[in-house]
């Protein structure tokens, strides 16, 4: 695997993505106090478009694409479009530091185990609309897998603090340390490239932001996270047919309309930038 500064210019005979088999995009321009989102996301519009065309020029058209930089899914969109002859699938961003998140907090409410917990989702943006989701997950108890509702039988904890708690964790690291995660963040952007290199364990999922097909009635073309399921070498799929209530459904389309005006936001950059 490679990390690569984004901020490179793009120059003839430039090599950084040749060769390459994954690269892991971790620096982004960070948020400034008094900036504006536009000027986030002008900033790291053009990072990832002069990336996303490094990566058209000159990698590999297998290269697997990890984007960690912050707002690391419209970043990972942008780079997308700008390397159009990788496939769409290639290019995901992070949303494991969530997931993994979520699953300590449903860890400490039971008592168990992190590694006890099984299937947690995060749908959506990496921001405070992503949607955690622990309707679908599993415990290990006793040697014996059970639904995780069942076993924690606290509904209203799982549609209140459960949220946002994870919602608001980055923010809270920040807060404490006076910078963002380091080790649980390394720790995730491990996490997810091993279960996309290797592939996922039978009966299991993971969250990772991917190109949106129409699933779950979220519009085709952005970069969402959803539950996949990842064979060997790389190939991953949506899962399908986890039932959707109201209240996950109102979650699901309010992160995506944030996502959906951050693609149209920097859409309108890239057609200013090209003028």
């Amino acid at each position: 695997s490679s990390g690569i500064n984004a901020e490179w210019p793009l120059r003839p005979g430039m090599v950084a993505f040749a060769d390459v088999d994954v690269a892991l995009l971790l620096g982004a321009f960070p948020r400034l106090k008094g900036m504006e989102r536009k000027d986030l996301l002008a900033k790291n519009n053009d990072i990832f478009r002069v990336t996303g065309k490094a990566i058209d020029s000159v990698g590999k058209k297998s290269i697997k694409v990890v984007v960690v930089g912050n707002p690391c899914n419209t970043n990972a969109l942008t780079c997308m479009k700008n390397a159009p002859s990788i496939p769409k699938e290639n290019f995901t961003c992070l949303t494991r530091l969530d997931q993994n998140r979520a699953k300590s907090q449903l860890a400490h409410k039971l008592g168990v185990s992190v590694s006890q917990i099984m299937n947690v989702i995060i749908w959506g943006n990496h921001s405070g609309t992503q949607f955690p989701d622990a309707r679908h997950a599993s415990v290990v108890l006793n040697g014996v897998i059970q639904p995780l509702t069942g076993a924690l039988s606290d509904d209203a904890w799982i549609k209140s603090d459960f949220i946002t708690t994870v919602q608001s964790r980055g923010a809270a690291v920040i807060k404490a340390r006076g910078l963002s995660s380091a080790m649980s963040a390394a720790k995730a952007i491990g996490d997810h490239t091993r279960d996309w290199w290797f592939g996922t364990k039978e009966g299991e999922f993971t969250s990772m932001g991917v190109i949106s097909d129409g699933s779950y009635n979220i519009p085709a073309g952005i970069i969402y996270s959803f539950p996949v399921t990842i064979q060997a070498g790389g190939k991953w799929s949506i899962v399908q047919g986890l039932k959707q209530d109201d209240f996950a459904t109102e979650k699901m389309v309010a992160t995506y309309n944030e996502l959906q005006e951050e693609a149209t936001e920097a859409a309108k950059l890239a057609a200013e930038a090209d003028n």
